[in-house]
């Protein structure tokens, strides 16, 4: 590895955070604590810890690129992306020479390749970095970090993912940490949604449902989310960890990427789909495992 790159990556460092959501606050403080300097930009009442424990809070995003040397993003679309990348007084505009954006967002893998290019243009640097693992693992500092653009420049960065997550993969170029991210969401919400029409189908049967779920915990079908998510779906806690809404926005970037392959991904699209009644039904803002409910009404309504 270069040896200049060594060194930075083991320094305590100037670090722009722009995104402090249920995320990024914990993801944030972690930087604080490892010892870097973080500035911050929309710091709320939430956020104000953040500034008690040592963050400087900066009125723009451009004035958070001129004091770091590294710029994290960790915002909810692709609009918000590129508004703060690219809009009056964003992110761009306080760029210099050599300085590093890591947007650990989970957007468009199409738009992060634009985005990467036009940050690369100013002589500047670009990973995409999205998380996996919630607000739990946010807080654990045990996210899973799906890491793409150039592999020296993952080098630069790997000291921060290490303060923020445990398994930390460089997949590929610019674009391939979000495609891992989109595959990741497929997953996640096909099994969600698998768990909630097993319990359903146990519960309609007249069978307990919490029993079922600890008896397949035993056997083939025992997963995380069945642990996890089942559990939410059998107590009824939908207590937002990851909403319903912000699923059904990487459940499309699927979608709409699977079209422009054309690639079919039936089940993806269905489940996309009851995830669009979720939110109709009002429940976007519930926990995805709140999934259970849209499929209760589809079986009569609830009970």
């Amino acid at each position: 590895m270069d040896e200049t790159l060594s060194e930075v990556s083991e320094s305590s460092m100037n670090i722009g955070f722009i995104g402090l959501g249920v995320m990024g606050r914990p993801m944030a403080e972690h930087l604080i604590d490892a010892g870097h300097t973080l500035h911050l930009n929309r710091v709320k009442e939430a956020s104000q810890h953040l500034v008690d424990k040592g963050g400087k809070a900066a009125a723009s995003a451009r004035t958070v690129a001129q004091a770091s040397d590294i710029v994290i993003l960790m915002l909810p679309d692709t609009p918000d992306v590129e508004a703060v990348l690219f809009g009056e007084d964003g992110v761009a505009s306080g760029l210099s020479q050599g300085k590093l954006v890591i947007d650990m967002s989970s957007i468009s893998p199409v738009a992060t390749k634009t985005f990467a290019k036009r940050i690369e243009a100013l002589g500047c640097d670009y990973l995409d970095a999205p998380v996996s693992g919630g607000e739990v693992g946010a807080k654990a500092a045990s996210l899973t970090i799906m890491v793409g653009g150039k592999e020296q420049i993952f080098e630069r960065a790997r000291s921060l993912f290490e303060k923020m997550g445990k398994n930390i993969t460089h997949v590929g170029g610019s674009g391939d940490g979000q495609t891992a991210k989109v595959a990741n969401q497929i997953i996640v919400g096909l099994t969600i949604e698998a768990v909630a029409e097993a319990l359903l189908f146990a519960r309609k049967a007249g069978a307990d449902p919490a029993k079922v779920r600890s008896a397949l915990m035993g056997g083939f079908a025992a997963s995380r989310i069945l642990e996890v998510h089942g559990e939410r779906m059998v107590k009824e806690t939908f207590e937002p960890g990851f909403r319903i809404r912000l699923h059904r926005k990487d459940m499309t970037l699927a979608v709409d990427a699977a079209r422009a392959l054309d690639l079919s991904l039936p089940n993806t699209a269905a489940t996309q789909q009851l995830m669009n009644a979720a939110i109709a039904n009002g429940d976007g803002e519930r926990d995805h495992s709140a999934i259970i409910r849209t499929l209760e009404l589809l079986a009569g309504g609830p009970r």
